[in-house]
C-alpha cells in the first residue's frame, strides 16, 4: 500500500507535466491565429488610408478632359468645281440632289470624378488545397480532437483512479462550459476566426458542438456510471443540455448541429460500464433524438433528421438478445419512442412536422416510420416472436397505417411496414418449433394445454390481423388521393400482404399438405378481392382507379390458385403459381399498368426457383407412368400457361417481362421434354446417373424437333427469344449429335445391341435425327444465313451417312455391331452404299435446284473415291476389288453425264453468216 502511495504523487506530477507542455503549442497557435488577424486588420486600415491620400490629388486635377489631337487632314485633290454649302432645312423630305451633310464634331466630354478604389472589388484568388488545410480541415479535426481527447482523459484517469469520480464529475462539466464560453466568446469576436476574405471553417460551432457533446457524457456519467443522480434528474439534465444544443445550433448553423449529434450518439459508446443499463441508455437517447428531430424541424434540416434515424436504428441492435440483464422492454421502448417522435416531428402534415403537399409522398416521412418498425421487426426475430415485441409491431402497424391515412406524406411506408409484417410471419413459419410439453397419458392428457399450439394460435390471430389491417386500409383508402401512386401503394399493400400471411401460415400448419380450412380461406379472399375490384369498377374513374382495379384483380387469380393449391396435392403450388400468369396477362390487356407485366416475371421467376428446389415437384410421388405422370402436370401445365402468358404480354408490347414470360416457356418445354424421356428411360429415377443411345437419340431428335418449331415460330411472331432459342436448341441438339451420337454413345464403340433389322435403334438414332436434320436446313432456307443452313445440311449428310453405314455394319454382323469380322463383301457395300448415297443427293439438288445438296453429294462422292482408292485397294482381294473400282467408274461416269447435260449443258457456237 504505501508503494502505491509513493506512485499516485508521481503519476499526478506527470500528467500535470504533460499537461502544462500541450499548452505551450495551443497558446502558439492562437498566438499565430491573433497575429495574423491582426495583420488583416492592418492592412485594411492601410488601404483605406491610401483611398484617403488619394483623394485631394484628384480634387485638384482640371476638371476637363483635354480634348485629344486630331487626326492629320490629307491634302486637297484639285476638284473642278466645289458645290455650296446646302443651308439646313427642316423638312422631312430632303431634296434629291443635296449631297450627303458632314457629321457633327464630336461634343466635349463632361467631367466624371473618379472614385477611390475599394479592397473588396478585387477577384478573390482561388482557394488552395493549403488554405483549405490550414483554415478549415485543422479547424475540424481539432473540434473533434478536443472532444475525443476529454473523453479519453477521464477513461485515462479512472483506469490509473488518478481522481475520484466527484472530481471526474465536476472537471467534466467545467470542461464543457469552457468550451461552450469560448464558442460564444469566439462567435461574438468573429474577426479572430480567419482571414478577411478568404472562407473558414466556423470555430464558435465546433467549440460549442465539442462543449455541448462534453457535457452530455458528463450528465450520462454522472446517471450510468456513479450513480449520483436518480433517473429523473438525469432525465430533466439531459433535456435541458438537448435544448441548450437546440438553441446553440439555431445561432451557430448546421456544424454544430452534426458534430453534436454525432458526438451525443458515440458518448455511450465511449464512456460505458461492464454491466450494462438499457433503461439508461435508451432514456437518454430518447433526450437526443427528441432535440435532434426538433432541431431538425425548425431549420428544415432534412440530412439531420435522417442522421438521427438512421442512429436510432442501429442502436437497436447492441445487447437486442442480451440475457443477462432486463433487455426487452428498453428495446421495446427504443422502437415506440423513437417512431412516436418521429410522427410528431418529423412526418409532413402531421402535428408539428413541416406543412405537406396534398398527394405528395415524402421519402423522409415515410423511411422515419418504415425504419422504427423495422427495428421493432428485428426486436420480434431475435426475441423468437415474443408476445411483447410482436405486440409493439402490431401497435406500430396500426399507426402507420392510422398516420398514412392521415398525412399522404407517409404513404409509401405502408407497402414497407407491410412487407416488413410478412418478413416476420415468414421467419415464424420457417422456424422449427422446439417447444413440446410432456405430460402424462391417461385421464391427464391433454389438461395443460400444448404451448405450440397455443403459439400457432397467437401467430394465426396476429396474422389475420395483419391481413385485414393492409387489406381492408388498400381498398377504403382508394379515390381519396388525387395522384395515382398514392392508391396505387395503398392496394399493393391490401392485395400482396394478405396472400403473402396466408401462404405462409399455411406453410407453418400444413406443410404443404393439403388442408380444405385453409383452400377455404384462400376461396374466401379471393371472393373478397374480386368484390373489391367489382366495387371499383363501379366507381367513378379517378387516378390511379384503373391500377387498383388491377391490382386487386390479380390478388383474386392468386388467391384462387392457392385455393387448388391448399385443396390439392402439394405438387400443384407450381402450377397455381404458373397459372397466374395468364390471367394476370389478361387483367393487363384490360388494364395496362405496367407493374402487372412486371409480376408476371416475379411469378415465373418464383416458378423456376420452385422447380429449382425440387425438380421432381412432388418428390419421389412421381409415379412410374410414362408421360403421363406429376412431371405432365408439373411442367407441361406451366408451360402452357406461359406459352398463353407470353402471347397476350407480346399483344401490347415486347418487352422485357413479355421475354421473360416467353423464355420461361421454352425452357418448360425443354425441360418438360428432358424429364420425360429420362423418366421413361431410367424407369421413374430422374437422378439415375446411367445414360445410353436410346436416352440420347431422343433428347436429340426432340431438342432438332423443337429447333423446327422456333423457326416456324419465329418467322411469326419476330421475337428475339424465339429466334435466340431456336439457336440455343440448335446448338445442343448439334453437340449431342457430335459428341453423344458419333462418339460417346456410338454403338460401335460401345458394343450396345441395336435391336432388329431395321426398326431399331440405329433408326432413332441416326435416321429420325438426319430428317429432322434436313428439315431444319430447308426451313431456314430464307431466314439464316449461309453458315447455319451449311451446318445443318452436313450434319444431315453424316447423320444419314452414318445411318447407312450402321445398317449394312447390322446386316453382316448382327445386333451386336462389334462382333465378328468384316469380310470383303461388307467393305464392297459399304462403298456401293456410300455411292448411291451420293448419286441420291445429286438428284435431289437438281430436283430442287439446291447447290447445298449438289455439293454434299460431291462430298460424299469424294469420300467414296478416298474410300476406294486407299482401303479397297489395300483391304479387298479378287474379284471385289474389280467390282469396287468398275462400279465406281461407273457411277463416275453417269455422275458426269447428268452434270454435263442437265447443270452445265455444252453451249454451240453459232455459225457465222455467209
Amino acid at each position: 500500500m504505501p508503494a502505491v502511495c509513493r506512485r499516485g504523487p508521481f503519476m499526478s506530477e506527470v500528467v500535470l507535466i504533460g499537461l502544462v507542455v500541450l499548452t505551450f503549442p495551443i497558446l502558439a497557435i492562437a498566438a499565430l491565429v491573433m497575429a495574423i488577424g491582426a495583420r488583416a486588420r492592418v492592412n485594411a486600415l492601410e488601404v483605406r488610408l491610401a483611398a484617403l491620400e488619394r483623394r485631394p490629388a484628384q480634387a485638384a486635377a482640371p476638371s476637363v478632359t483635354p480634348p485629344a489631337p486630331a487626326p492629320p487632314q490629307p491634302e486637297p485633290r484639285p476638284a473642278a468645281a466645289t458645290p455650296p454649302p446646302v443651308p439646313v432645312t427642316l423638312s422631312p423630305v430632303a431634296p434629291p440632289a443635296s449631297p450627303t451633310p458632314a457629321p457633327p464634331p464630336p461634343p466635349i466630354p463632361r467631367p466624371v470624378p473618379v472614385a477611390a478604389p475599394r479592397p473588396a472589388a478585387a477577384a478573390q484568388p482561388d482557394i488552395t488545397f493549403e488554405e483549405r488545410f490550414g483554415t478549415r480541415w485543422v479547424v475540424w479535426v481539432g473540434g473533434i480532437a478536443l472532444f475525443l481527447g476529454g473523453i479519453f482523459l477521464v477513461r485515462y484517469s479512472i483506469e490509473q483512479d488518478l481522481i475520484g469520480p466527484g472530481v471526474r464529475i465536476f472537471l467534466g462539466a467545467l470542461l464543457a462550459l469552457a468550451l461552450i464560453a469560448g464558442g460564444e466568446w469566439t462567435r461574438r469576436k468573429e474577426r479572430f476566426s480567419g482571414f478577411q476574405g478568404l472562407p473558414t471553417a466556423h470555430i464558435p460551432s465546433i467549440l460549442t458542438a465539442a462543449g455541448t457533446a462534453v457535457a452530455f457524457a458528463t450528465v450520462y456519467a454522472a446517471y450510468a456510471l456513479y450513480n449520483f443522480i436518480d433517473p429523473p434528474l438525469a432525465f430533466v439534465l439531459l433535456g435541458i443540455v438537448a435544448l441548450a444544443t437546440l438553441a446553440a445550433a439555431l445561432l451557430h448553423g448546421p456544424a454544430l448541429a452534426g458534430l453534436g449529434l454525432v458526438g451525443a450518439e458515440i458518448t455511450p459508446v465511449l464512456v460505458s460500464t461492464g454491466k450494462p443499463n438499457y433503461w439508461a441508455l435508451y432514456i437518454y437517447l430518447a433526450v437526443v433524438t427528441a432535440a435532434t428531430f426538433a432541431l431538425a424541424r425548425a431549420r428544415l434540416w432534412r440530412w439531420l433528421a435522417v442522421t438521427a434515424i438512421v442512429f436510432g436504428v442501429l442502436w437497436m441492435f447492441p445487447g437486442i438478445d442480451d440475457a443477462r440483464v432486463p433487455s426487452l422492454g428498453p428495446h421495446a421502448f427504443h422502437a415506440v419512442v423513437g417512431y412516436a417522435l418521429a410522427a410528431a416531428l418529423i412526418v409532413a402534415g402531421l402535428l408539428y412536422g413541416p406543412p405537406a403537399d396534398r398527394d405528395n409522398v415524402d421519402p423522409i416521412s415515410s423511411g422515419a416510420l418504415a425504419a422504427y418498425v423495422f427495428a421493432a421487426a428485428a426486436l420480434v426475430i431475435a426475441w423468437h416472436h415474443d408476445p411483447l415485441p410482436f405486440s409493439v409491431l402490431a401497435l406500430l402497424a396500426f399507426a402507420t397505417v392510422a398516420i398514412a391515412w392521415r398525412s399522404d406524406a407517409a404513404a409509401a411506408a405502408v407497402p414497407a411496414v407491410a412487407a416488413l409484417a410478412v418478413m416476420v410471419v415468414i421467419a415464424w413459419s420457417v422456424r422449427p418449433v422446439m417447444e413440446y410439453l410432456i405430460v402424462p397419458g391417461g385421464p391427464t392428457a391433454g389438461a395443460i394445454p400444448d404451448p405450440a399450439r397455443a403459439y400457432t394460435g397467437f401467430h394465426l390471430v396476429v396474422g389475420a390481423l395483419f391481413a385485414l389491417l393492409f387489406g381492408g386500409a388498400g381498398f377504403l383508402a382508394q379515390g381519396r388521393s388525387e395522384r395515382p401512386l398514392v392508391p396505387l401503394l395503398w392496394a399493393a399493400s391490401g392485395a400482396i400482404t394478405p396472400v403473402a400471411i396466408l401462404v405462409a401460415l399455411y406453410y407453418r400448419v400444413s406443410g404443404w399438405e393439403r388442408s380444405i380450412p385453409f383452400a377455404g380461406l384462400a376461396l374466401l379472399l379471393a371472393a373478397l378481392f374480386a368484390v373489391a375490384t367489382e366495387q371499383l369498377s363501379r366507381r367513378a374513374p379517378r387516378p390511379g382507379g384503373a391500377a387498383a382495379q388491377a391490382i386487386f384483380a390479380t390478388g383474386a387469380i392468386a388467391s384462387l390458385a392457392l385455393t387448388l393449391t391448399f385443396a390439392l396435392e402439394k405438387g400443384w403450388l407450381t402450377v397455381a403459381l404458373a397459372l397466374m400468369v395468364p390471367g394476370i396477362a389478361w387483367i393487363g390487356m384490360q388494364r395496362p399498368l405496367p407493374m402487372l407485366r412486371w409480376l408476371a416475371a416475379v411469378i415465373v421467376a418464383l416458378v423456376l426457383a420452385r422447380i429449382g428446389w425440387e425438380p421432381r415437384i412432388v418428390g419421389v410421388d412421381v409415379g412410374t407412368t410414362p408421360i403421363f405422370n406429376w412431371l405432365l402436370y408439373g411442367y407441361g401445365m406451366p408451360a402452357l400457361a406461359f406459352w398463353v402468358g407470353g402471347w397476350l404480354l407480346r399483344q401490347r408490347a415486347d418487352d422485357v417481362p413479355a421475354r421473360a414470360v416467353d423464355a420461361a416457356a421454352i425452357l418448360f418445354t425443354v425441360l418438360l421434354c428432358f424429364l420425360e424421356i429420362r423418366h421413361y428411360v431410367s424407369g421413374g429415377d430422374i437422378y439415375e446417373q446411367a445414360s445410353d443411345l436410346t436416352e440420347l437419340a431422343l433428347q436429340v431428335s426432340v431438342g432438332l424437333a423443337l429447333a423446327i418449331g422456333l423457326e416456324r415460330l419465329r418467322g411469326r411472331t419476330h421475337s428475339i427469344i424465339h429466334d435466340v432459342g431456336a439457336v440455343i436448341i440448335a446448338g445442343l441438339s448439334l453437340a449431342g449429335i457430335v459428341l453423344g451420337l458419333m462418339i460417346g454413345e456410338n454403338p460401335l464403340f460401345t458394343g450396345e445391341p441395336v435391336g432388329g433389322a431395321l426398326f431399331n435403334l440405329i433408326l432413332l438414332g441416326y435416321g429420325l435425327p438426319a430428317v429432322l436434320a434436313i428439315t431444319l436446313a430447308l426451313i431456314a432456307r430464307t431466314t439464316r444465313p449461309m453458315a447455319y443452313r451449311a451446318v445443318a445440311a452436313v450434319t444431315s449428310v453424316a447423320l444419314a451417312l452414318m445411318f447407312l453405314s450402321l445398317e449394312v455394319t447390322r446386316a453382316f454382323h448382327g445386333p451386336v455391331l462389334t462382333d465378328g469380322i468384316t469380310t470383303d463383301a461388307e467393305q464392297y457395300t459399304y462403298s456401293a452404299v456410300w455411292l448411291g448415297f451420293g448419286v441420291v443427293l445429286l438428284l435431289i439438288g437438281i430436283a430442287i435446284a439446291s447447290k447445298p445438296a449438289r455439293l454434299a453429294s460431291a462430298a460424299v462422292v469424294l469420300l467414296t473415291i478416298a474410300k476406294v482408292f486407299v482401303v479397297d485397294t489395300a483391304g479387298l482381294t479378287g474379284v471385289w476389288r474389280a467390282l469396287s473400282f468398275i462400279g465406281l467408274g461407273i457411277v463416275l461416269v453417269g455422275i458426269g453425264l447428268l452434270y454435263q447435260r442437265l447443270l452445265f449443258p455444252r453451249r454451240t457456237t453459232p455459225a457465222p453468216a455467209a
